[in-house]
């Protein structure tokens, strides 16, 4: 039975000490509203997520922060905050990696962090063109589309194991900051598409979304950043949306985090799993979100 409070069963049934729990860290690649539709790089929205066990994240920050430290000095009053358009480019603190030598070690260096940490991606790409198509003006809000696909897999994995863990995103701005919430919320108290809330409730040890800045250095806000823009490239290639090879670090970078990709515990399959590309919206959900409070989110970004 789940508590009607808001609370959920999690914290009489599952274990709830701090190295048993997990936190999920969010980003998009692309952006969210519907201008702009037929061009590839405005057309599909990713939005990427990375979920570690918390003893495993301590240490894949830890490693992250030693990494940065060697290559990158700086004031600890003034983390370094990896950025991936600055490091691509070496630009503000990155400007050391201009040097090829250092550039090829820090590479290097910062692909054997991502492959020694432990912790499973899940990339889900929206269509919105599609979507725009099969709906019109009724179509859901992409963003909150993919998190309702996002929570499915992440609380799915957590049901599973018997754990529970929390959502942590970027803040982008008081309005993004409100209706994201609200969309998790919605979530969490009502469930989404084929899944009831108290899967939710049962998983997520809390009903609100967690939000930091980019100036707070959470390294799995970092790594979500870093990853977003090369896991859509590699599911759109996928899918037959792009020709020919990413960049170098690229895919060397989707060498690793291949590996990382959330699959059936049984099976080994990622489609559905570590990656969702949707071209359309479902029916059931949209319904859903036409009679909800967050029926006004739909399109309030695009204006």
């Amino acid at each position: 039975m789940v508590p009607m409070n808001g609370s959920a069963p999690h914290s009489l049934s599952r274990p709830s000490k701090f190295e048993d729990r997990f936190r999920l860290y969010l980003d998009e690649s692309g952006d969210h509203v519907f201008r702009e539709v037929k061009e590839v790089s405005h057309r599909f929205l990713c939005l990427l997520g990375c979920w570690f066990r918390n003893p495993d994240y301590l240490k894949f920050h830890e490693a992250l922060e030693a990494l940065k430290s060697r290559f990158l000095p700086h004031h600890p009053d003034d983390p370094v905050v990896l950025h991936r358009e600055d490091m691509l480019n070496a630009r503000k603190a990155f400007k050391a990696l201009r040097d090829p030598v250092m550039r090829a070690e820090w590479d290097e260096e910062l692909l054997a962090v991502i492959a020694a940490a432990e912790f499973r991606v899940v990339g889900v790409v929206i269509d919105k063109l599609a979507l725009r198509h099969a709906y019109g003006d009724s179509a859901a809000h992409p963003y909150h589309l993919g998190l309702g696909f996002m929570l499915q897999r992440y609380a799915g994995y957590l049901n599973h194991i018997n754990r529970t863990g929390d959502v942590m995103a970027e803040s982008r701005g008081e309005a993004e900051d409100r209706l994201l919430k609200e969309s998790y919320t919605h979530v969490y108290e009502r469930g989404v598409w084929t899944t009831p809330a108290h899967s939710f409730r049962a998983a997520l040890t809390s009903c609100q979304l967690k939000l930091k800045g980019k100036a707070a250095n959470i390294s799995g806000l970092q790594l979500a950043d870093l990853l977003g823009h090369p896991v859509k490239q590699w599911i759109l290639r996928q899918q037959g949306f792009l020709e020919g090879d990413p960049p170098s670090f690229a895919q060397r970078l989707m060498g690793v985090v291949e590996e990382k990709l959330n699959r059936q515990l049984y099976t080994g399959r990622i489609e559905g799993y570590g990656t969702v590309f949707s071209r359309k919206n479902k029916k059931a959900s949209l319904e859903a979100l036409l009679r909800s409070p967050l029926r006004a989110i739909h399109l309030r970004l695009a204006d």
